[in-house]
């Protein structure tokens, strides 16, 4: 009986022993040892060409392969230009650029740049309503890096100004020798690749104390050891050169003084205008649109252009919407339409020798933002092959549909050379309470807030500046003030002065002058645009670095306004 319960022991002990083995071979084998298990990436087999950005998966997959290798353009727009326009009703894709136009249309391997025709080695096509461009149109255009893995099918995107940061697998004499990438930063995640000598991986951005996460060059991404890598290196993907614009280029180490020509029905005769001391350019209204289709009307003058190129000064021609909101949104829906208004204004820029063109869209409906951003990106490389400046008026910012809601400013600035700011009509003449035009405080808030909202380089923006006034009429009737105003120029508002022997007195609310006057009941109002004001204005632009200045209109202004705003360029 003893003897039976020591066997008994005996085998409880074994087993315990046996059970304790078992248990610590286990714990060794998943708390020590490596895992050897290995895995697939979870978009393998989703996609037959996956894309990646960053190491970042992206939604959609690359069709063809090698030269015929070609993109989606949701993609494209995603991570490379999200300007680039699909036209449904055309079939047909704009890509713009600071010198390029380009137009292609599906299953087309005659495409245009800037207007010219021109054989593509790959056409873009459409397939389950996707469009795909090729990429080596891209890396021509936009400088993309793109590499494509024959194994996995993978493509890479690398954009410029994109950091590179490489290691590399480290080297061993150990036969067979690998390193493994992994699923997470441990020794206990499942195996991707092994992964031999002299691999290249580009670092990512998330990085732990033993583990660099990186990413191979088939797409793989995941952890490796830092121990296992040696340093591989750093690039940056180069930028294209973007040079100045032709036009743009003659003003880089010059102010602007431009004055606009108000031109009704024809343009002045120069040996009325007398001398513009400090003027370098000015700006005639002679075009504007006529038709929903884009053609434009001209009252341009060669006596006009040929007296100011006399005096040294270049000439920009004006081109408006004629302030039709239901015309602009006709001849703005379409890359026809929109090609027939530039080739026009361009044949008229060659045939008056005009050195740039201003665009003045005003009343224009919020939905067609878009179509004049798009607009002006189409004029920009186009006016650039002819050498002109390209420049747009904008107003103050403020909730007006019409007025000013529609324009896109920060997505306009990259496509011009100037943004022309009309900082005038504080008080207009729809205004129910008298007030200044341009008041200091005012015209300062708003181009601050266009400089800092809008991410618009000082020496971008231009300043407007009016050359007129209002008189405001005041008159009490039933308790309640009714106001009227006029618009007067400045010699108008000299005379005024003097028949009334009236002495202006310095209003610091709006940092100008001001004067008021009776007749018979009515109040007459004025916040006088003299000297006064125009050095203010002038003191702003030199303060906050701005490209120069702008004033509205030429035959507003008395022989002082010269003199003060010459001083924008000395």
């Amino acid at each position: 009986m003893k003897h039976g319960k020591a066997r008994r022991k005996s085998k409880k002990g074994w087993l315990l022993f046996l059970v304790l083995m078992i248990a610590g071979l286990w714990w060794v084998s998943t708390e020590v040892l490596p895992n050897r298990e290995h895995t697939d990436p979870e978009w393998l087999g989703k996609y037959e060409k996956p894309i990646f950005s960053d190491g970042k998966l992206l939604e959609g997959s690359a069709i063809g392969q090698g030269e015929s290798l070609k993109l989606p353009l949701p993609i494209i727009q995603q991570i490379i230009d999200d300007t680039i326009l699909y036209e449904e009703e055309t079939q047909s894709v704009i890509i713009t650029t600071p010198r390029k136009l380009v137009l292609l249309k599906t299953d087309e391997k005659t495409g245009q740049i800037n207007n010219k025709p021109v054989e593509l080695r790959f056409a873009p096509e459409k397939q389950n309503e996707v469009i795909y461009l090729p990429a080596d149109l891209l890396t021509e255009l936009y400088g993309v890096e793109v590499h494509e893995d024959s194994a996995s099918g993978a493509v890479l995107l690398m954009t410029p100004g994109e950091q590179l940061n490489h290691v590399t697998v480290k080297e061993s004499s150990k036969k067979d020798f690998t390193v493994a990438l992994r699923e997470e930063g441990n020794i206990h995640a499942p195996i991707l690749q092994d992964m031999k000598s002299g691999t290249k991986l580009r670092i990512l951005g998330e990085q732990q104390e033993e583990w660099y996460y990186v990413q191979l060059y088939n797409g793989y991404t995941g952890f490796v050891k830092k121990a296992s890598t040696v340093e591989g290196g750093s690039r940056q993907v180069p930028e294209l050169e973007q040079a100045l614009s032709p036009g743009k280029e003659k003003w880089k180490s010059k102010k602007v003084n431009l004055t606009w020509e108000a031109v009704y029905e024809v343009a002045p005769k120069p040996a009325s205008i007398g001398e513009l001391p400090g003027v370098n350019v000015v700006s005639p209204t002679w075009f504007s649109l006529i038709d929903g289709e884009g053609n434009v009307k001209s009252k341009a003058d060669s006596a006009y252009v040929n007296w100011a190129h006399n005096q040294g000064m270049q000439v920009w021609g004006l081109f408006s919407n004629s302030f039709e909101p239901d015309l602009t949104t006709e001849a703005l829906s379409s890359f026809d339409k929109r090609m027939t208004t530039i080739l026009q204004m361009l044949h008229y820029a060659e045939l008056y020798d005009l050195d740039g063109i201003n665009i003045d869209y005003e009343n224009v409906y919020t939905k067609d933002g878009p179509n004049l951003t798009q607009f002006m990106r189409e004029l920009r490389p186009l006016a650039s092959e002819y050498g002109l400046v390209v420049s747009i008026d904008v107003t103050p910012k403020s909730t007006s549909e019409m007025w000013s809601a529609f324009l896109d400013r920060r997505a306009l600035a990259p496509v011009v050379d100037y943004l022309i700011l009309m900082a005038y009509d504080e008080h207009w003449a729809a205004s129910q309470k008298s007030g200044s035009v341009a008041s200091l405080p005012w015209v300062k808030a708003s181009v601050n807030r266009i400089l800092q909202e809008d991410g618009v380089d000082p020496d971008q923006m231009i300043l407007g500046i009016p050359l007129y006034t209002r008189v405001w009429s005041e008159t009490e009737v039933d308790g309640k003030t009714e106001v009227k105003s006029k618009a007067i120029g400045m010699k108008k508002a000299k005379e005024i002065i003097e028949t009334f022997k009236l002495t202006p007195e310095f209003s610091a609310d709006t940092g100008q002058n001001y004067v008021e006057y009776k007749e018979g009941d009515v109040l007459n109002r004025i916040w006088l645009e003299d000297a006064v004001s125009l050095q203010s204005r002038v003191d702003l632009a030199e303060e906050l670095g701005l490209a120069g200045v702008a004033t509205w209109t030429r035959s507003f202004a008395s022989a002082e306004a010269w003199d003060v705003l010459k001083q924008i360029i000395e």
